[in-house]
């Protein structure tokens, strides 16, 4: 077994927190309060700001003064108005009932993000910490497979279309900066804000931004997110039909969009023979999500979800069918299990 059933206690209290934390992004961005203090550092002294987003979505930035007590004081009243809302005490039930929470400086960014409307704008989380939301989402508690150091995003960019609104101007490089976290961008093109971020005083904090292989196989410039994006090979497959599902940790809660549970699967096998070898224990990871994922589709008898999202990928070119084999005979070595005429129906 690869995954255990929360029990109910912990299914009711991540359906709560979920609700309640949807209701609580709504109605803040209906009040225009969605927004962060920030400071920036202009000719050697630091100053005041606060971005919020108005009930268009646009982005509005406020001087609020220098760098001194009195303004100090205003930051941290807000803040604690901010704290009387319910989504850190729901949180903690969450985590109390056996919910599986993000790590809180992982959070920090995630949420941090979604504050700026990164998520709004088509923003979606990937990597672990999305195989952990979608855990909680599906109601399970993953056995292997869900450390990580890395907090990874990925946008569609220009070349899918999403149900979701991409025309929203929102800074992430000045998101990032706002934490005070020390992150720095790894890698700038073209005197462009780069795809990662790294934290010289944390070797164990790393985010990257990816999107899909575009034809020039360059990063891609997304100017309305003030980001480059590292194209990543059959990204795309994972950025259609998205979700949206819950992060969380002590410090409160955020909506964030997934990969479709399926999908992330496949994806998983796909890219599991694209690894170089110095990346082998990423490859094992990716194999364990995958046969998690698929060993929960299997055992609650929805192999055809599964098997459907296989067929599409293995329909869409050679290349394709070359990976998705690759990644499928890997897997089964690891979970023969997993063998099941079900799961691996071929496209017709």
């Amino acid at each position: 077994m690869r995954w255990q059933a929360q029990p109910l206690a912990a299914q009711t209290a991540y359906a709560e927190l979920f609700e309640q934390t949807q209701a609580f992004e709504l109605t803040n961005a209906l009040a225009g309060l969605t927004g962060a203090f920030h400071q920036r550092l202009l000719k050697g002294r630091r100053y005041w700001y606060f971005a919020y987003r108005d009930i268009d979505g646009k982005l509005h930035t406020v001087y609020v003064g220098p760098d001194n007590e009195r303004v100090r004081a205003l930051v941290e009243r807000f803040a604690a108005i901010r704290q009387k809302r319910p989504l850190a005490p729901a949180a903690r039930i969450a985590m109390l009932a056996g919910c599986q929470p993000a790590a809180p400086k992982h959070f920090r960014i995630i949420k941090r993000l979604a504050e700026y409307g990164f998520f709004r704008a088509g923003g979606i989380l990937i990597g672990t910490h999305a195989f952990l939301a979608l855990g909680n989402l599906l109601g399970v508690r993953w056995l292997a497979g869900t450390a990580t150091l890395d907090v990874d995003f990925a946008h569609a960019g220009k070349n899918i279309s999403l149900a979701l609104p991409a025309n929203i101007q929102i800074d992430v490089h000045a998101a990032l900066e706002s934490l005070e976290m020390g992150l720095l961008p790894l890698s700038q093109f073209n005197g462009q804000v780069g795809a990662q971020y790294r934290s010289p005083r944390d070797a164990e904090l790393r985010i990257d931004f990816v999107t899909s292989m575009t034809r020039s196989r360059k990063p891609l410039v997304v100017p309305n997110l003030n980001l480059t994006l590292e194209p990543m090979k059959f990204m795309e497959f994972s950025l259609e039909q998205t979700i949206q599902g819950c992060v969380f940790s002590h410090l409160g809660a955020c909506v964030v969009n997934l990969p479709a549970p399926e999908r992330y699967a496949v994806h998983k096998l796909l890219v599991y023979g694209e690894r170089p070898v110095n990346e082998r224990a990423k490859a094992s990871k990716d194999l364990w999500q995958a046969a998690s994922l698929v060993s929960y589709f299997l055992d609650n008898g929805q192999a055809e979800v599964f098997a459907a999202a296989w067929r599409d990928a293995t329909s869409r070119g050679k290349g394709w069918r070359k990976r998705a084999e690759q990644g499928r005979r890997a897997l089964l070595a690891l979970a023969p299990e997993l063998a099941s005429d079900a799961l691996w129906s071929e496209a017709v």
